[in-house]
């Protein structure tokens, strides 16, 4: 009988669209920080800055809006011209609302790197398995 720890997808998408429903439900207005560098980013060049952009995701700025588990779709008006955006959700560094600055900074969750895990877990000096952190963090 082996004791292998089952895979889990991306937690992202989730946490996503979680976070979107209760920025909205708060009545504040939520904004993606995406790293537009990324394979996939689909954003106007015009409003990229230092590889970065900003995009307001409330219903009144968008149309179509889709957050899925590989990307957040919708179409939005940049300079009075309406453009399509895609946006994988891996490349999405946070989720906040812009009133208040509440929201998440997304972790790489790990979820697409199928090699690492604990299918080979290396022997400790001693000959037992080697001790496993935590991944999760105390956050106050």
């Amino acid at each position: 009988m082996t004791d292998a720890v089952p895979v889990m997808g991306s937690n992202r998408p989730y946490l996503l669209r979680a976070l979107n429903e209760w920025i909205n439900d708060n009545n504040m207005t939520p904004y993606l920080l995406v790293d537009a560098g990324r394979d996939g980013v689909q954003v106007p060049q015009s409003s990229v800055k230092d590889g970065r952009v900003v995009l307001n995701i409330a219903p009144r700025a968008v149309a179509q809006l889709v957050i899925d588990n590989r990307e957040v779709r919708f179409k939005a008006r940049f300079g009075g011209v309406s453009q399509s955006v895609v946006v994988p959700v891996t490349a999405v560094l946070a989720i906040y609302a812009q009133e208040t600055g509440q929201g998440m900074m997304l972790p790489e969750d790990g979820a697409a790197m199928p090699d690492e895990g604990p299918d080979d877990p290396t022997p400790s000096p001693e000959g037992g398995d080697t001790p496993r952190r935590s991944h999760l963090r105390v956050v106050k």
